[in-house]
């Protein structure tokens, strides 16, 4: 990761389950952590849900675990993103979307979120995060799992390159 990076954007699809599970875990490991001058939000590439709060499961689950989940409001990923130091995209989808609307000379700036992963083998394709929308609980709590340990390896790097 290059130096200097100061805006971080987690991105999914309707940003109301995956990306404000990053946005909320990685402000809180920031804040626990004292490091200052590092600012993270999420995005959604779908306006169906702007405005709105976090899906409720999704907010349940980061209040169980001691997170605050009150402040988010879900947002389009847009123009005024491109000047994010790091856009994290929670899929492929979302990823090759985010890559279509950037200038080109922009697109060092985006990588898979789970390329932070330590239980994901970097050598061969770097997996999605699942989006639990359509299931039951166990599909949240697993997202935040995955959220938490990339998070915590997202601050690692973050703090080195500081």
């Amino acid at each position: 990761m290059s130096a200097g990076v100061r805006r971080v954007a987690f991105v999914c699809l309707g940003n109301i389950c995956r990306s404000p599970t990053a946005d909320v875990v990685m402000a809180a490991l920031l804040e626990r952590a004292g490091v200052d001058g590092v600012s993270v939000e999420s995005c959604g590439t779908a306006d169906w849900h702007v405005g709105g709060p976090m899906d409720r499961r999704t907010a349940a689950v980061l209040d169980d675990a001691g997170y605050d989940p009150s402040r988010h409001r879900a947002r389009q990923f847009g123009p005024s993103w491109f000047d994010h130091d790091l856009i994290l995209t929670m899929d492929a989808t979302n990823h090759a979307d985010v890559l279509a609307m950037l200038p080109a000379d922009r697109h060092d700036r985006v990588r898979l979120f789970r390329s932070f992963d330590p239980e994901v083998d970097r050598t061969g394709p770097i997996p999605d995060v699942p989006d639990p929308w359509s299931g039951g609980e166990a599909g949240f709590l697993e997202v935040l799992a995955i959220v938490e340990r990339s998070c915590r390896v997202l601050l690692s790097e973050l703090v080195e390159t500081a």
